[in-house]
This record gives C-alpha cells, structure tokens and sequence, in this order.
C-alpha cells in the first residue's frame, strides 16, 4: 500500500502547505485539501500544484472568508458535511493538509484533529523554529496524543534552531524527520532540492495507515 499521510501545523502561515507541496513532489503523491477558506489569489491546492507538478484532487469545500472553517462556512452560509470529508481514492501516495492548527474547528464542536483520528494516518507535524515554538508545538503534540492520531514526526520550518529542535522532540518524544529552511525563491527545483537536503525520504516512505 502506498504510503497516505497528513501534513497539520503548530498554527497558520508557518509553511505547512510549502512542505506539503515539497513532500508531495518528493514522493510522487497526490495532494487533497479537504476545505479551503479564502479564495483570493493563490488557494494552497494551486500552489502545491505549481510547485509540484502532482495531481491535485478538488477541495470538498471552497468557502470564500479567508476564516477558520467553520466561521468560514457559517458567513458564507454553508454548512461543512463531515460524512463528505472521505479520503479520495488513488493507487498512488497521498498527501492531505489541513488548515491552520490541531485544533481548529471544521463544523460546531469538531476539530480537524478530531478527523485526524477518524482518518487513522499518520500526521506530520510542522512547526516554525521561531520564539514561541516549543510551547505551540509540545501542546499540538499533546493534543493529537491524548486523541489517539498517530503521529509520524516533526518537520521543522524556518532557520536551525538547536536547542528548541531537541527541547521539542526529547519532551514531546516525538521523530525530528528535518528542517525546511526559508527559501529566497519557492519554486519546484528549488524547494525538491531543500527537501531532499533536509529529509530522508525512507521515514515517509514507510509510512503506513
């Protein structure tokens, strides 16, 4: 079976969809967005697209507030079917990313770390390396454990930061699988390059539901 895996962050705009777009193009995956909100410029399935070159499966939802899903839905007077939320099928690997943190709600009480857990695959966990980091991300780690969503590893977004890289991965208990430095230019070269220098593409090539 081809390796399915989820890509969640710490927070937004830390470069979570970056990675998904480098992680997807390295393992030659497609890549599902389940629910994008804000459709101004650029959606995150298009960039990974680009910046990729893989096939991209159609977002169930595309609300246009730039908002947690769940507000997003309720302005622009949607409501999100959880039931519709079901992975699509392909033989090949796929990469699914959520939006924002662990916690954030898609529809009344339910929070995608809620449909991580349904899910059952294996969840990559992006955190910048800026101030602020180990508390964010030791709380993202706690709150995907206590529901029970296996969780694959740590990737790490930003400029080394050493001490932080190891207080996280040693308190959480968690696999540090690399480190996405801060590009000049994002294009797909580019960003195939910095993955492969940064990750060992065997810790997601085995990864399994």
């Amino acid at each position: 079976m081809s390796p399915r895996i989820v890509v969640t962050g710490t927070d937004t705009d830390i470069g979570k969809t970056i990675f998904a777009a480098a992680l997807t193009q390295a393992l030659g995956a497609d890549y599902w967005k389940p629910v994008q909100a804000g459709l101004d410029g650029e959606t995150d399935s298009e960039r990974v697209a680009r910046l990729s070159g893989c096939h991209v499966h159609p977002e169930r939802y595309r609300l246009a507030t730039p908002a947690s899903p769940h507000l997003a839905a309720a302005l622009d007077g949607e409501e999100i079917d959880l039931d519709r939320l079901v992975l699509p099928a392909t033989e090949r690997p796929l990469v699914v990313e959520g939006a924002g943190g662990v916690l954030v709600p898609l529809v009344g009480d339910t929070l995608y770390a809620e449909v991580f857990a349904r899910w059952r695959l294996p969840v990559v966990l992006c955190a910048r390396t800026s101030l602020g980091t180990i508390n964010h991300s030791l709380l993202s780690i706690e709150a995907l454990r206590v529901r029970a969503v296996p969780i694959l590893g740590i990737a790490f977004i930003g400029e080394a930061n050493e001490d932080s890289e190891a207080t996280i991965t040693r308190i959480g208990r968690v696999r540090r699988l690399g480190r996405l430095p801060m590009l000049p230019q994002v294009d797909g070269p580019a960003l195939a390059a910095a993955f492969r220098a940064g990750f060992d593409i065997a810790d997601f090539e085995r990864a399994m539901p």
